[in-house]
């Protein structure tokens, strides 16, 4: 009978941050085996430091064959995309090969799931600066796999068990968010949020969406945003059949939508949206890209230098963004949203 459990392809991340260590407290726990079949592509000395860091009872096993076979207990399956020396591992100096190393996992796994040879990705958090240092000029993981796949818009969602938030502007200084908020980016944030959330996590969801401004702009004294933009964009959804309400004030929503009043918030800006999450979800938040034709969830946190090699890294978000890749696997394989 042939295996149906999800299979996941798991990236190293930075190797001088904390991402081999929680990979393998993760990987070590039966939990996941359970629920899912996994590949780690990374790095053999990392992920066995790694391994150590975490005190976790693994053996690495590398492979060059796609043959997807059960998770063995105590076995860590490796695809080796890199060989670092030690200089290339120092716990927070990334440096330009391990900057490269980073990359190749990503587009190694992006490749495997656009091709059909994994039916998801989790990745560990990266430094940005050394990613751009190694010559690949891109923000994060996000706009990396939006050139890989061929995605015109993707949009960013982090998500916990009590509430979902999704990023009309991303990484973008504060100054920038008014200018950057547009009708279509806007409409196209709450189609994105609507399709992927039906598909894989609620049958026709709820959606708010936040006001830019207080007060949704207090009638115009405190901007016009909401009248000129965001009300014009939120009307259009719902004449396209979503169920979609704003502009809603963000300092009165999130209490609403934690009780449950909604399955996911469209928020104007990064911190309108990440601040309450991680406030409810700090350990276990998981970072899903919405709009690829691929899976990809990732932990909600940085590569922590300041924890890494310490063994204090918590592991819990990397668990958490495993386990909701494979379950939005199984939805996706089942041909039918979540109901």
């Amino acid at each position: 009978m042939p295996n149906t459990k999800p299979r996941i392809v798991i990236t190293m991340g930075d190797p001088t941050g904390v991402g081999p260590e929680i990979i393998a407290a993760t990987l070590a726990d039966p939990e996941v085996r359970k629920h899912c079949r996994f590949l780690v592509l990374g790095d053999r000395a990392a992920m066995a430091r790694g391994i150590a860091v975490a005190g976790a009872a693994l053996k690495v096993e590398r492979t060059d064959a796609l043959n997807w076979e059960e998770s063995k207990e105590g076995v860590l399956p490796l695809w080796e995309i890199s060989s670092l020396t030690d200089t290339d591992m120092q716990y927070g100096r990334p440096t330009v090969a391990s900057g490269d190393a980073m990359y190749r996992a990503i587009c190694e796994a992006a490749r495997l799931c656009l091709e059909g040879n994994a039916d998801a990705m989790a990745t560990a958090p990266i430094s940005k600066e050394a990613l751009n240092r190694a010559g690949h000029h891109y923000p994060g993981h996000t706009e990396l796999l939006a050139e890989l796949a061929g995605a015109e818009r993707v949009v960013m969602m982090l998500a916990g068990s009590r509430m979902r938030v999704t990023l009309v502007t991303i990484h973008e200084a504060l100054a920038d968010v008014p200018r950057l908020v547009t009708f279509e980016r806007v409409l196209e944030t709450i189609r994105i949020t609507h399709r992927d959330v039906h598909r894989y996590f609620r049958r026709n969801p709820r959606i708010a969406v936040l006001a830019l401004n207080p007060h949704c702009g207090e009638g115009g004294m405190f901007g016009d945003e909401e009248a000129r933009i965001i009300a014009p964009a939120v009307e259009a959804a719902r004449q396209e059949g979503i169920d979609a309400l704003g502009p809603l004030s963000a300092d009165t929503l999130f209490h609403f939508a934690i009780q449950g009043g909604y399955d996911a918030v469209v928020c104007m800006y990064h911190d309108q949206g990440l601040i309450p999450l991680k406030l409810l979800h700090f350990d276990d938040g998981v970072n899903v890209t919405l709009g690829l034709p691929i899976i990809r969830t990732s932990v909600d946190h940085g590569t922590a230098y300041d924890l890494a090699g310490t063994g204090r890294a918590s592991a819990d978000s990397m668990k958490a963004a495993i386990l909701m890749a494979a379950d939005m696997a199984r939805v996706k394989g089942s041909g039918d949203g979540k109901p």
